[in-house]
């Protein structure tokens, strides 16, 4: 087995599946069976979850909200998600915690740290709500500062997409997909991986991540496996 424990990171957007917004079931279920089989394997899974489904900060802001309170409204929205995803996973039959960096006791456990390292050593899954609880910083660096916190082998980012290619494959028919590449190529050839504060985290504290098509049934489960999917960002 390739990595003992992964954090998964999907956006708010992912669980849309073919609606304009909010929260597709059929989505959110084949989500919740792709975690279980992985779960089934032994593996720790924690979770992190955009709110672009639900409500942007940042297009909020662009709209003449304080950016500040846009963005906590994100944060909230990234607890909505969190709350469909522990529900789907529960009715799969797997153990689930909702961990909020925004105090919220009635709907989430408070996250800390050691707390969220024991109940994913006890075999439960881990979604982290609430991004990093300040504004100004997007769920991938919520993703990247929690993979560092509990000791993550690697992030999962799940997209749309199979990779990163050279350019824009939904816009660029002669786009080519890396398997993998450094995060300084990343950086030098201006590539669209994750936000800029997300991406130097990850690399300074040689994290590596792995950009995957979510939406392809066994994905998750081949790349646990080992095998190669996605594109690979490492030193």
């Amino acid at each position: 087995m390739k990595y003992k424990r992964i954090l998964l990171k999907l956006s708010g957007e992912s669980l849309m599946g073919d609606q304009e917004y909010g929260i597709n079931g059929d989505r959110l279920k084949d989500y919740a069976e792709e975690i279980r089989q992985v779960v089934a394997k032994n593996i720790e899974v924690a979770v992190v979850i955009g709110g672009g489904n639900i409500f942007r900060g940042l297009k909020g802001a662009s709209e003449g909200m304080d950016r500040t309170q846009a963005d906590h409204m994100g944060m909230l929205a990234t607890v909505i998600n969190g709350l469909a995803l522990q529900s789907a996973l529960e009715v799969a039959g797997v153990k689930t915690r909702l961990m909020s960096a925004i105090e919220m006791d009635q709907v989430a456990e408070p996250f800390i740290r050691r707390r969220a390292t024991r109940h994913l050593e006890k075999g439960r899954v881990v979604i982290f709500g609430g991004g990093t609880g300040n504004p100004y910083f997007t769920t991938d660096t919520a993703a990247t500062l929690r993979a560092i916190e509990v000791d993550a082998d690697v992030i999962l980012k799940g997209t749309r997409v199979d990779g990163i290619y050279t350019a824009d494959p939904e816009k660029d028919a002669t786009a080519t997909r890396y398997e993998s590449i450094s995060f300084k190529e990343v950086y030098d050839k201006g590539l669209n991986v994750m936000d800029m504060t997300a991406f130097t985290l990850s690399k300074e504290n040689d994290l590596p991540i792995i950009v995957f098509d979510m939406n392809k049934p066994g994905n998750l489960q081949d790349l646990v496996d080992g095998k190669k999917v996605g594109t690979l960002v490492a030193n």
